[in-house]
């Protein structure tokens, strides 16, 4: 039996917490740029780290604190199936016996299956909600971790996109900066996702700059009309 790594058990809050922060603040670079701000010299710059700095801990605040409650949703959702087994067992076992008709089973195969899984509540609840209802499992531990790795993935990740004009760079190269240092955090992002993972590094790298480069593409896109 193979164990389980932290990095695979927080990959979730690691990947989405570390692509919604590098598009945040490149969507307000991007943005810029298309607007073509960068010819008000160090205004723009000032600019673009205000709008960056503010949207990135503050949207890093709000995925922490989304997914803390989201994962506190999903447990108490848990605890009440736990409930409804306990008061009506029946119509829960009838609910996974439909599903599992709807995936190919036979009848008598998938009565079996979920009247046996009625007999482990906890069992039953994890099934209903991650093949029934769609929603991931919570699990036992602290769910604070999971807030603060997605903060955190969010801000380091997220403040990449934003270094050229941190460190003050010459005007003429801060875009060009920019954009080759999110390209190497999307990239370094996929490669995590591969590690994790074992997905193919091609795949997981690429489809991680593409996802990234089409959100840039909008956020330039959306500059150049604002600006005419």
């Amino acid at each position: 039996m193979f164990a389980r790594s932290p990095l695979t058990d927080h990959l979730k809050q690691i990947v989405y917490g570390g692509n919604d922060g590098i598009v945040t603040t490149f969507a307000i670079v991007a943005g810029f740029a298309g607007a073509n701000a960068d010819g008000t010299g160090e205004i723009a710059a000032l600019a673009v780290l205000v709008f960056g700095l503010a949207n990135l801990f503050a949207d890093a605040t709000s995925m922490g604190l989304g997914e803390f409650l989201s994962a506190r949703a999903a447990r108490d959702m848990k605890t009440l199936r736990h409930r409804q087994l306990q008061h009506n067992p029946s119509a829960q076992v009838d609910a996974l016996t439909r599903h599992l008709q709807g995936h190919g089973l036979s009848t008598l195969d998938a009565t079996t299956m979920a009247a046996l899984a009625a007999k482990s509540p906890g069992l039953m609840a994890e099934m209903t909600l991650s093949q029934v209802e769609g929603l991931e499992d919570p699990g036992q531990g602290l769910l604070w971790p999971r807030a603060l790795i997605t903060f955190l993935s969010f801000v380091v990740f997220g403040v990449i996109p934003i270094l050229p004009y941190l460190l003050g760079l010459p005007a003429d190269i801060r875009f060009g900066s920019a954009v080759a240092a999110t390209a190497v955090a999307l990239t370094l992002l996929g490669i995590l996702r591969h590690v994790a993972t074992r997905a193919g590094l091609v795949r997981a790298v690429s489809e991680t700059v593409l996802v990234g480069g089409v959100c840039a593409l909008v956020a330039y896109g959306v500059g150049l009309v604002v600006a005419g």
